[in-house]
């Protein structure tokens, strides 16, 4: 690094050429005031160089240039302010340094010779997310799979047709998945998570994502039956009745068993009922409450479709789409072929169990899942969000597409203001995180991916290594910062941060670096040559970066599997890896303790072979972030000045992770001319606190 006293000091001389390693801005609440302004509010902006290192300071829009004032200085940085009016308009900017005659640009990319514009800082009005949601720490279950609370509402052996197979219920909660998972049930339900709230609350866990509740015949239940009630089988069933189909039954049309479990009405309130208890009881220990929301298709099960003759033809009752050309539901589908109907829907990707749905062609189909949005959030049900599944597929044009997050948009936040709209998408999601879509997206551009490729060199499936990102410290802090910048402030700090979910590969699994899934491995594979260092510091990176850490359930106690169907393993209660479980709770409790590890700045200090370090930071509290995963120690000069630590202060050794374990240490490093000079043990993370 190119520091010295001269240009950390005090009372320094001016400086020839630009410090770029000094000049900071950003979208925090100490470089930006109001963080979330209305188009009544003037708007702060504050840029930071070096002190005397800067001729004239710019904020460059599209309407023109602001000539900053150097409005303070504190012995080692110059505070540069520009105000923007109140307005209607969102605002995209950048900065324009003069030194020595010299031009510089300053973005979220960092310094550059030329504006880097796709990194331009947003100022978008009235663009507000849940406050709860910034930063705050998820746990997704796959209700499946976590726990059993009921198992009277369990699948029975039998009891329905699925994919051409009947479904099977298996008997040991240890069983690890087939490769073809698809009909087997384990009986996890909302009893289960009901039960299990004290163990999410002392976790220190903020908020549950769930993946679909609502009634499906699958085990994952992105094939939605019915979007009004919770599925019995992990709700309740108080009127049982019927049979399961013969053991060579090939369709659903005698499956009264099922019938009776998923239809009748009474089994539907009490479900809705069990979830309203959860809620209910997840509100009071400071809990929120996702729902998955699966909208741009449903299942061949569903209710308007009723391919699987499950709904009854009583008195009165309506045909639906797969009975009748003519059903009022006819248009809430996509008829590719007339001579082919009624097997010629279009479904998602092809599959026919995943008819697409029709939006553009149906009024009354919009209607329906715009209510939809808003009853689950309003009471008695009083969920807190959505998170969205393929939210950029949905409807047939991106014009449409647009149109009806708009709208999402306007029933969600009329129902509840304070709810939370989170989009599963991979690549640029700007288009919709405009202040009038989407909330903010499931990160794996700028977190999943990238990480994963650094500390394990896996693609976040586990389909392919990648011995060139590997260790590449500067791959990963380019990606990171690149990607970064495509998310306004309001989105950034309410991301979804995942190692691991029901997608893609656990990564625990990732740290044995073998590729390959179900089929080509066995499912014993996935546990073997793992590295429990990597993994810890992966948790410790989660939980100190920007966004909202998210625990896929079953990470923190050492869950591993391959990517789906493996991924997709049951929580293991009584096996449970305790100390994994005490890393996670430690984490969580310093990332609550200090706001400053939610809502600080965050900046990349260093990026060499298997070591970063970053600094997250606000004008409380200091922290910085350093990981050596090279299998050997390594000396580490960490420039702290850059973050606002003094030559007077000390860096403190808070927490620290390694090959050996985990905890507390307080061992302290002294600060000369900016910079700790320290030696990070192999495959170790360590959290620094700044001190006086």
């Amino acid at each position: 690094m190119k520091v010295g006293i001269r240009m950390i000091g005090r009372g320094h001389e001016k400086c020839e050429e630009l410090n770029m390693e000094a000049v900071f801005s950003d979208e925090t609440r100490s470089f930006r005031y109001p963080e979330e302004p209305t188009w009544r509010d003037k708007v702060t902006v504050i840029l930071r160089t070096l002190e005397n290192n800067a001729e004239e300071a710019f904020i460059v829009w599209d309407e023109g240039r602001i000539k900053m004032k150097l409005s303070e200085s504190d012995g080692v940085f110059d505070y540069y302010r520009g105000v923007f009016l109140p307005s209607d308009k969102d605002i995209r900017y950048y900065f324009e340094i003069r030194q020595n005659g010299t031009l510089h640009y300053y973005s979220k990319a960092g310094v550059s010779k030329e504006p880097l514009r796709y990194a331009d800082f947003v100022i978008i009005k009235n663009f507000k997310t849940p406050l709860w949601s910034r930063g705050s720490v998820m746990y997704q279950i796959y209700v499946d799979r976590f726990s059993n609370g009921d198992m009277s509402n369990d699948v029975c052996d039998g009891e329905y047709v699925y994919w051409d197979k009947p479904v099977h219920k298996v008997k040991d909660w240890y069983e690890p998945p087939e490769e073809n998972d698809i009909q087997n049930f384990y009986g996890g339900d909302l009893r289960g998570v009901i039960n299990k709230l004290g163990y999410l609350k002392n976790l220190g866990i903020d908020a549950i994502y769930f993946n679909p509740i609502f009634v499906s015949p699958s085990n994952h239940k992105y094939d939605i039956q019915d979007y009004d009630h919770v599925d019995p089988h992990i709700g309740r069933i108080v009127r049982d009745g019927g049979v399961p189909v013969r053991p060579d039954g090939k369709d659903n049309k005698n499956a009264g068993k099922y019938i009776k479990r998923t239809t009748d009405y009474k089994n539907l309130i009490a479900s809705d009922e069990v979830f309203m208890e959860l809620v209910r009881k997840a509100h009071g220990m400071g809990i929120k409450v996702i729902l998955d929301g699966v909208f741009n298709h449903c299942g061949d099960f569903n209710k308007w479709l009723n391919k699987q003759g499950v709904y009854k033809r009583e008195a009165g009752y309506e045909k639906r789409a797969y009975e009748d050309k003519n059903s009022p539901y006819e248009n809430y589908f996509i008829w590719q072929n007339e001579r082919e109907w009624p097997d010629s829907y279009e479904g998602w990707w092809g599959f026919p169990n995943h008819p697409k749905l029709n939006y553009e062609g149906s009024k009354e189909l919009f209607n329906d899942v715009m209510h939809i949005a808003k009853k689950w959030l309003m009471p008695p049900y009083n969920a807190d969000g959505w998170r969205i599944d393929v939210a950029a597929d949905l409807g047939r044009s991106a014009e449409y597409n647009h149109y009806f997050w708009r709208e999402f948009r306007k029933a969600v936040k009329s129902a509840k203001p304070e709810a939370v709209i989170l989009a599963e998408h991979y690549g640029d999601a700007s288009p919709w995180l405009n202040g009038r879509e989407w909330d903010t997206i499931m990160n794996y551009d700028a977190f999943m991916e990238p990480l994963s490729f650094f500390l394990c060199g896996m693609e976040k499936h586990g389909d392919s290594f990648r011995e060139d990102l590997l260790n590449n410290g500067e791959a990963f802090a380019d990606t990171m910062v690149r990607n970064m910048a495509r998310l306004p402030r309001q989105s950034l700090f309410t991301a979804m941060n995942e190692l691991s979910n029901h997608d893609h590969s656990r990564f625990l699994t990732r740290t044995n670096m073998k590729c390959g899934r179900l089929g080509g491995l066995k499912s014993h594979e996935a546990e073997e040559g793992i590295n429990t260092a990597v993994f810890r510091e992966a948790v410790m990176f989660q939980m100190t970066w920007v966004g909202s850490p998210t625990i896929y359930y079953g990470d923190e106690a050492g869950l591993c599997g391959f990517t789906d169907p493996d991924n997709r393993r049951t929580y293991p209660w009584g096996r449970e890896d305790l100390s994994l479980i005490e890393f996670h709770r430690e984490l969580i409790g310093i990332r609550k303790k200090y706001p400053a590890l939610n809502f600080g700045s965050t900046m990349f200090l260093n990026e060499d072979y298997g070591l970063i370090s970053y600094g997250r930071f606000d004008f409380k509290d200091k922290f910085a972030v350093a990981f050596n995963n090279n299998e050997t120690e390594r000396r580490v000069s960490i420039p702290v000045w850059r973050i606002g630590v003094r030559n007077d202060d000390f860096m403190e050794k808070m927490y620290l992770t390694n090959k050996n374990g985990f905890g507390y240490s307080g061992e302290r490093f002294g600060v000369r001319n900016g910079i700790i000079d320290v030696v990070l043990e192999g495959r170790s993370g360590v959290i620094f606190h700044a001190g006086h």
